[in-house]
């Protein structure tokens, strides 16, 4: 097996090698390493778990020269705060013998301080694409001697709506630079992305996303309903040798709320929970707590835990079944990373049995399945979501509205809003509502 010799790295970057406890690179490290140091364009697909992130940086540290200029030259770009903050901690720890200025910024804090900050000078920036626009705009930062671009998780920017803000961000940049983009999946707004912007990229394939991970042993439980999940999920943690750290997802912020009040009086103390409506220092404060064992129980959604390094999660529990099969093996690959062994359950009820089936269909792979066990209640009661509507739709939040004969089309006269002029229409697009703050943590700390 190749060692990291074969990539003649400076006394530097190997030092700190030593101290991570990196022994061998993955295959696409391996494979990324010549490509960009050869100053090409790179598209890399790769799962997440894979060490895509030392993939690129290690080529990017091996040619990086010292500089007292002000100005970024290296910009990375990814979709949450979250993957801002432990991206800065993890390329601190890949350089932590050369000298070389990294700093975040991201949303939902003081843009001011972070004006004065970047003024200070840093060679890499890393940033969520909203807030780089921002600070870009206002000349706060200067991009004109960016020589290399990074956009990581890009399908997770695109679904978040971030592609006018990047490509506004192109626009700002000089030609002459090399890009580099990594994503879990490739579809086709991503494909026009890279037409408009990357000149004859060379593409790096490892373990495409359907490809099940095989250090990570997958299960599944047949279940009746929302409740029994949580029935089922408070069953299975009383055991907390065996799971010791466990990411629990969900599939949308409402379904996260509910399950973590209902895991409250038998689990409150040992959970956390993250989603975009949870304020910035909560998120913070959950995902440190958790990686750090003060909690042992993560509830999550998809979009906000994607990316996140996690060291040694026990258990991926899948509490919703995904509508995409590509984001199951996005969760799954929270765990079993850096070849240790995971474990992955997956819940589901007649309604998602689909889903569950449309994931193996793109793994080419059954899920083993585990009978319910007896001693679990099955609870009757049910969620809207779970409910027949008059329509005889069951589980989705459609809104249907029947106005009767008497509805007609507004004139267009009447179909106009104020819009706050145009000044405000263009602040809109990036600036996010500001929350109340998380009354379920206010509630934990009362206790």
């Amino acid at each position: 097996m190749n060692t990291f010799d074969i990539f003649n790295l400076s006394n530097q970057l190997q030092n700190a090698i030593i101290d991570l406890g990196f022994k061998n690179p993955t295959p696409i490290q391996e494979k990324a390493f010549s490509v960009i140091l050869s100053g090409k364009d790179v598209v890399g697909i790769a799962q997440t778990g894979t060490g895509k992130t030392f993939a690129y940086m290690l080529p990017i540290l091996h040619e990086y020269k010292f500089s007292k200029q002000n100005n970024p030259r290296i910009l990375i770009l990814v979709p949450t705060r979250e993957l801002v903050l432990q991206m800065v901690e993890m390329i601190e720890a890949f350089a932590k013998y050369i000298t070389i200025r990294v700093l975040g910024v991201y949303g939902g804090t003081n843009i001011n301080t972070q004006k004065i900050t970047v003024a200070q000078g840093a060679d890499i920036i890393v940033a969520t694409p909203g807030r780089l626009y921002d600070l870009a705009v206002s000349r706060a930062l200067r991009l004109n001697d960016i020589k290399k671009l990074v956009i990581d998780e890009v399908d997770v920017m695109l679904d978040l709506g971030f592609r006018p803000q990047l490509t506004n961000i192109f626009e700002l940049l000089k030609e002459r630079r090399q890009n580099i983009m990594f994503s879990a999946t490739m579809t086709e707004e991503i494909d026009l992305l890279i037409d408009d912007y990357f000149i004859s990229p060379e593409r790096i394939s490892i373990a495409l996303s359907g490809t099940p991970l095989e250090n990570i042993e997958q299960t599944c439980y047949p279940v009746h309903n929302f409740y029994t999940k949580v029935n089922l999920l408070k069953h299975l943690l009383q055991d907390k040798k065996e799971f010791s750290k466990v990411l629990v997802f969900v599939s949308n912020k409402k379904n996260a709320d509910r399950l973590f009040e209902a895991m409250e009086n038998e689990y409150g103390m040992e959970t956390a929970i993250i989603h975009s409506n949870k304020s910035q220092n909560y998120r913070i404060k959950s995902v440190e707590e958790f990686d750090e064992g003060k909690n042992r129980i993560l509830v999550a959604t998809d979009v906000i835990a994607r990316g996140l390094d996690l060291e040694r999660v026990t258990h991926v529990i899948n509490f919703d079944t995904p509508a995409f099969p590509e984001n199951y093996m996005h969760r799954i690959g929270r765990t079993g990373r850096a070849e240790e062994q995971g474990k992955s359950i997956l819940f589901y009820t007649g309604q998602e049995e689909e889903a569950k089936e449309a994931i193996e269909e793109l793994m080419a792979f059954k899920i083993p399945a585990i009978e319910f066990p007896e001693e679990v209640a099955i609870s009757k009661e049910t969620i809207p979501e779970e409910r027949p509507d008059d329509s005889g739709s069951y589980g989705k939040n459609i809104k249907i509205m029947n106005r009767g004969d008497a509805f007609h089309e507004k004139k267009d006269k009447n179909k106009k809003t104020n819009q706050g002029g145009s000044y405000l229409r263009k602040m809109k697009k990036y600036k996010k509502p500001k929350t109340r703050g998380d009354k379920n943590k206010n509630r934990k700390k009362k206790r």
